[in-house]
C-alpha cells in the first residue's frame, strides 16, 4: 500500500498545481498566458515521476496477483487447479532478483490514460480560452506569442506535445502489467 499511496500523492500534487495555476492565470487579465504552459510542464514532470513509481509499484502488485491466482484461488477451489505450475519458483526468483515488469512507455501510457490526459486536456482548454478570451480582437497566433517566440511556434509545440501524448496512449502494445481488471464480463458476478 505504500507504493499506491506514493502514486496518489503525486496525483494530488498534480491536481493541486493545476488548480493553483488556473486560479492565478484567470485572476487578472494582466497575468501572462504562458503560466498555463508552465503548468503543462509541471504536470509532465509529475507524470514522469508517477510512471517511474508505477513501475516499482507493479513489481509488488504482480507478486500479490501471482500469489492470489495460484495459492488463494486454489485454496478456495482446488478443483480448478493453479494457473501456473511453477508459480512458487517464479515468485522465488522474483524475490531473489526483482525485475521491472513494465516498460517506462507502458507505465507512462497507463498513467496518462487513467489520470494525466484529462488533466492535460483541462490545461489545454484553459490555455486556449485564456489566449482568446482576454484578447478578442487579436488572432490566436498573435496572442500565443511568448516574448520573442512567435505564436506559430508556440502553438506548433503545444500541438506536437498533445499529439505525442495521444499516440502514447493509443499505440497498440502487448500489456505486461499483471492482473489488470480489463477483461471479463462484469455481469458474470
Amino acid at each position: 500500500t505504500t507504493w499506491r499511496s506514493r502514486l496518489d500523492q503525486t496525483t494530488t500534487w498534480g491536481v493541486t498545481v493545476v488548480a493553483a495555476i488556473l486560479t492565478w492565470a484567470f485572476s487578472s487579465a494582466d497575468n501572462p498566458h504562458y503560466i498555463i504552459l508552465v503548468g503543462i510542464l509541471a504536470l509532465s514532470f509529475f507524470l514522469f515521476i508517477e510512471a517511474r513509481r508505477y513501475r516499482d509499484y507493479d513489481v509488488y502488485r504482480s507478486r500479490v496477483r501471482l500469489f492470489q491466482q495460484n495459492w488463494l484461488a486454489d485454496a478456495l477451489d482446488p478443483s480448478v487447479g493453479v494457473e501456473y505450475d511453477d508459480w512458487r519458483s517464479k515468485l522465488s526468483r522474483d524475490y531473489r532478483t526483482p525485475t521491472l515488469k513494465v516498460s517506462i512507455l507502458e507505465a507512462t501510457a497507463n498513467r496518462l490514460r487513467r489520470i494525466y490526459l484529462p488533466l492535460l486536456a483541462v490545461l489545454l482548454v484553459a490555455w486556449l480560452f485564456r489566449i482568446t478570451a482576454f484578447a478578442p480582437n487579436e488572432s490566436l497566433l498573435a496572442t500565443a506569442t511568448i516574448a520573442a517566440v512567435p505564436g506559430v511556434l508556440v502553438v506548433a509545440a503545444i500541438a506536437l506535445y498533445y499529439i505525442a501524448a495521444i499516440i502514447i496512449v493509443l499505440w497498440p502494445r502487448e500489456r505486461h502489467a499483471k492482473g489488470e481488471f480489463r477483461e471479463g464480463d462484469p455481469e458474470a458476478w
